[in-house]
Parts: C-alpha cells; structure tokens; sequence
C-alpha cells in the first residue's frame, strides 16, 4: 500500500515546493524593486493583502519588492503600493470611492498621484505614474485585495454631507 501524506503535511510540502519554485524562477529576473516598508508593514491585515495582490495592475505585469508590505508594477515600476502607512485624519483633498474602497488622492506631485486609503486601518498607498497609466485603472484593479482590510467609521465625505453646522455665535 503506497504511503499517503496527512492533508495538512501535503499542503506544506506542495507549498514548500512551490516556494522553492518560485524562487527559482525569480532568479532570472530583474532586479526587486526597492522599498522602504511602511511602520505597520508587518500586520497580519497586511499580510492578508499582499497575498491577493493581482499579477497586472492597469496592464502593467507585477515586479518583485524587496519589502514586506509592498507591490510594484511595471517597468520602470509605475505603480508602487505599500500598506500599512498611518491611517490618514480629515482632509480637505479630493476623496473617491472605487468598488467599495474609499481613496485620498494627493495630486500635489503631478503626473504622479499618491492614492491614500481612507476609513480603514492600517492604511494603503499606492503611488501612480500618471504618465504611464490611469490612476483610476491602477485602484480599481487593486480595490478587491485591498477591501480584505476592513473599514473603521465614514468613508469619505464632503462639506455638503455634514448638514448644516451649528453657529457658533452666541
């Protein structure tokens, strides 16, 4: 009778095998992108993140980072993602909400946009090399691994969404 592994050790095994696969096929790749990873990298809701991250984000294929928390895609990398950045306060920059994730894009560096979740912690950004290619395509295709992190309190909201503001006059 031929030996059969436990369910959970085949799991590792396959899993090691393609651990050990993956990194042989990396080796003939360019170079990781360098990353400085974000504060709160380390987060189990980053971790839960990273796994999901798509292989092209707005058509560009992804690259190899060389920090925990992180993604790039393109070449030259024209979008770079790090989570666990702190959690961004109110703001009076435009704010989106893209499938069900709420953005803070800071345009202040344009072509290139920095797009800051907002309403969940910790916080994602991606920076986006507008030049290159549609920050809107880029945060819609990560919008889906990024929603595994789940949100805390309001989404984004303007002026007009707060009513009418109690005077302050006596």
């Amino acid at each position: 009778m031929p030996h059969r592994l436990a369910p959970a050790r085949r799991r590792r095994v396959v899993g090691a095998f393609a651990v050990v696969g993956a990194a042989l096929g990396l080796t003939a790749c360019a170079q990781a992108v360098p990353f400085d990873p974000a504060p709160f990298a380390a987060s189990a809701d980053c971790a839960a993140l990273v796994v999901r991250l798509p292989d092209t984000v707005a058509e560009l294929p992804e690259r190899q980072t060389n920090a925990q928390g992180t993604g790039a895609w393109g070449e030259p990398a024209s979008v770079l993602l790090r989570c666990g950045v702190p959690v961004p306060g109110p703001t009076t920059d435009r704010c989106v909400s893209v499938d069900g994730v709420d953005w803070i894009i800071d345009e202040s560096d344009a072509p290139r946009y920095l797009f800051t979740t907002y309403g969940r912690s910790p916080a994602v950004e991606v920076l986006v090399d507008n030049d290159v290619v549609s920050g809107t395509s880029a945060i819609t295709d990560l919008a889906k691994a990024v929603s595994v992190i789940p949100t805390e309190g309001p989404g984004c909201t303007s002026i007009d969404d707060l009513g009418e503001v109690p005077s302050t006059d006596g």
